[in-house]
């Protein structure tokens, strides 16, 4: 280990920064969110640190470095373009015994400013020990996706909490179990969630009903998993994922998706598809249900989004009614991210100022839509699950006013490496879906947009 890590306390210190860049403004504003007392010294000032100056931020020193300066601070750091000025910092520094660091030098540095993430009282500190920043930043921004902001008062009210939980619980030993079940129980669903007074109150319940030796209560999470693509996922998607104790997935989940929910997880298939259903619907309800009744962390996982097309809605209205405690994620619907990675946008200045989500479900072989709200001048219609209804789609469009040459896409597995877009017209989407046979989920795409596919796509498969 080339550095020790260690946190300073830097309230009201006296602290130099010499330079007067960007890269000194940097550092310097991270020595003022540790509340130090900092001073700039530099003979002139960029934008960045002028702006800093004026707003009372800090102090400036205007003129040129010198040794003396360096007197009862705290610690020093150099960050100028100037190799001999950052030397003479140095030296000046170590002579005195005061910790220094020079901006892209390791050799020159006491310590190492680290990559931060700031989740206060929270806080995450990456280093790669100098040799590369760019990477410890990218560690950094994959920790933002596993620590969500509310972390940060999810640590405030342990810490409110502390002398209280000493005072119950005599033994080390059981004040580390009673944190242990806070952390993995309701109180840290209902802060991270937003929930802060709930979560105070539960904390405070907790606390007087120690003799519980498990403190959780049953939650739902009815989780959008996107169009496919892992990266689309939110950080609260992935969040509750890691924390669930058995999750309800359909056949739209990709694998990849799947690979992120935690490990321990129990997974259950409830995928439904035209014609055949692993489990109905109401089955699916009360799932949810008995097993939230059983005190577990219950995930529903479902792609797109839960609300369009997803059936969401009543999955969570049973919930309400037995009041089981529910959060919504929404995720990445269809529509968004296919015609994305398809290079198609759904509404563009001069092709379409309007947009229209319909499913393409048949029912008793029909089926039963708005024929003329769908065939407005200057407008995209998004049909899901519209393979199996094509021809009839084609046919009333075209009857309801449609031209037979309206420009339309079909897009097969958006956003993964099965990905494939094809273009045609309303009237012949049919004869080439039957030629091509393109496999679920493919999305219909009707418009003038969809003709910018040839320009703007971007997203390449492995085909």
């Amino acid at each position: 280990m080339e550095y020790l890590p260690i946190f300073i306390d830097l309230k009201q210190q006296d602290c130099l920064v010499v330079g007067g860049g960007d890269i000194a403004a940097r550092k310097a504003s991270l020595l003022i969110k540790a509340q130090a007392k900092v001073t700039l010294v530099a003979p002139e000032l960029s934008a960045t640190s002028k702006a800093m100056v004026d707003a009372g931020e800090l102090s400036w020193l205007q003129g040129y470095f010198d040794p003396a300066q360096v007197e009862q601070q705290r610690l020093v750091i150099a960050a100028t373009d100037d190799e001999d000025v950052n030397a003479a910092v140095h030296e000046a520094a170590k002579a005195r015994n005061i910790l220094v660091n020079v901006a892209d030098s390791p050799e020159q540095c006491d310590f190492i400013l680290a990559s931060i993430l700031d989740r206060s009282p929270i806080v995450v500190a990456v280093s790669s020990g100098g040799d590369s920043p760019v990477l410890a930043r990218n560690l950094r921004a994959r920790l933002e996706t596993l620590i969500p902001p509310n972390y940060g008062k999810l640590g405030q009210l342990m810490g409110k909490y502390r002398e209280t939980v000493k005072q119950q619980f005599s033994r080390l030993s059981q004040r580390r179990r009673f944190w242990e079940s806070v952390l993995e129980g309701p109180v840290t669903d209902h802060m991270l969630a937003g929930r802060e007074e709930l979560a105070e109150q539960t904390l405070q319940q907790q606390l007087q009903n120690p003799e519980k030796n498990d403190f959780r209560q049953g939650e739902v999470y009815l989780v959008g998993a996107g169009p496919g693509d892992p990266d689309l996922l939110t950080f609260k998607a992935l969040r509750l994922m890691q924390q669930a104790d058995v999750v309800f997935y359909d056949r739209l989940v990709s694998k990849e998706v799947l690979a992120l929910v935690r490990k321990e997880a129990e997974m259950v298939y409830v995928g439904k598809q035209r014609a055949w259903h692993a489990v109905r619907q109401e089955e699916i309800n009360t799932l949810l249900l008995e097993h939230a009744k059983q005190g577990k962390r219950v995930l529903r996982l479902k792609g797109g989004d839960p609300f369009i097309f997803g059936r969401g809605g009543e999955e969570i209205e049973t919930l309400a009614d037995e009041q089981i405690p529910f959060q919504v994620v929404p995720g990445i619907t269809a529509a968004s991210g296919c015609s994305s990675y398809a290079g198609i946008p759904l509404t563009h200045r001069d092709y379409a100022q309007s947009c229209v989500f319909v499913t393409g479900q048949l029912k008793e072989g029909e089926l039963d839509l708005n024929w003329e709200a769908l065939v407005q001048p200057r407008q995209t219609v998004v049909v899901y699950m519209g393979l199996a209804g094509l021809p009839e789609l084609s046919r009333q469009l075209q009857a309801h006013g449609m031209p037979a040459d309206k420009p339309a896409a079909l897009v097969q597995q958006g956003t993964t490496e099965n990905q494939r877009v094809w273009i045609s017209t309303i009237a012949e989407l049919p004869e080439l879906a039957e030629k091509e046979q393109p496999v679920a989920p493919t999305l219909v795409i009707i418009g003038e947009v969809t003709r910018l596919h040839k320009t703007l796509s971007w997203f390449r498969t492995k085909e």
